[in-house]
């Protein structure tokens, strides 16, 4: 939706962005009147903190892979931080962040773990080393994902990608309508971007979404970082137009899932 997010207190005067704290009642008396001072945004993303302290400590003293108690508390955790993460933060669109990759990634890996009829000594490594990297979006390289986990790097990529794609098509329907991104006060760079084909690339990567799902995320972790890229290539394009971001999302799309 579109928002006013700089608002002004009726009661006592107070200024705040709405963009950075989530919240309508003014931060100083409480109160829940107030007038937009902005003009209307777009605006997908909330306030979220992704804390995995307690958990980290769980798991670090499990003696199998998964603690005997407290997984579900993380799943829940991580779908909270997931479900209020979104792209498009007063009308500027964000890139496709390794903290919110992170959080899709241990999701499934945690899942996929607790499946495992014989989950081994690398299974439970990588699930420490995504839980301790998670919320400073510290990364594994495709390489480094043990061959039991290939499907939870797999599905985390098809779901944070869908996440992004959702986003970028709706700050791609607002180029369209509005000729500008309709938060950056009708830039003229704005106008050079390609949107036909920008649109392809979009659909492009549902595409290799879907077949990455219909596998259920069983392929090379590089495939499904190549996913990643792609989306992320395309958000680039449609923030700077620079044309090689385009191009490197088609590119990157055009290789074989394997």
């Amino acid at each position: 939706m579109k928002v006013r997010g700089e608002r002004e207190c009726v009661s006592c005067g107070t200024q705040w962005s709405y963009y950075e704290t989530g919240e309508i009642a003014c931060p100083e008396c409480g109160s829940v009147r107030s007038v937009g001072v902005s003009q209307r945004r777009r605006h997908t993303d909330s306030p979220a903190t992704l804390e995995l302290t307690t958990h980290r400590a769980r798991f670090g003293e499990a003696t199998g892979a998964l603690p005997s108690e407290g997984v579900d508390d993380l799943k829940r955790d991580l779908r909270e931080y997931v479900r209020k993460r979104g792209f498009i933060d007063g009308g500027e669109l964000q890139a496709l962040d390794d903290e919110v990759l992170l959080a899709h990634e241990l999701l499934q890996a945690v899942d996929l773990v607790d499946r495992l009829p014989d989950p081994d000594g690398r299974d439970r490594e990588y699930l420490l080393r995504l839980l301790s990297g998670a919320d400073e979006g510290d990364r594994p390289t495709p390489g480094d994902v043990p061959p039991n986990l290939h499907p939870a790097r797999g599905l985390a990529a098809v779901e944070a990608v869908e996440a992004y794609r959702e986003d970028l098509r709706t700050y791609l329907d607002d180029l369209a309508a509005d000729g500008t991104d309709g938060g950056n006060d009708g830039r003229e760079e704005d106008a050079d971007r390609d949107l036909e084909t920008a649109h392809d690339v979009l659909e492009s990567l549902r595409d290799r979404s879907k077949r990455i799902e219909s596998l259920q995320g069983d392929v090379d972790p590089e495939t499904a970082e190549t996913l990643v890229r792609a989306a992320d290539d395309l958000g680039r394009y449609l923030r700077t137009g620079e044309p090689d971001a385009l191009e490197g999302a088609r590119g990157r799309l055009a290789d074989p899932v394997v």
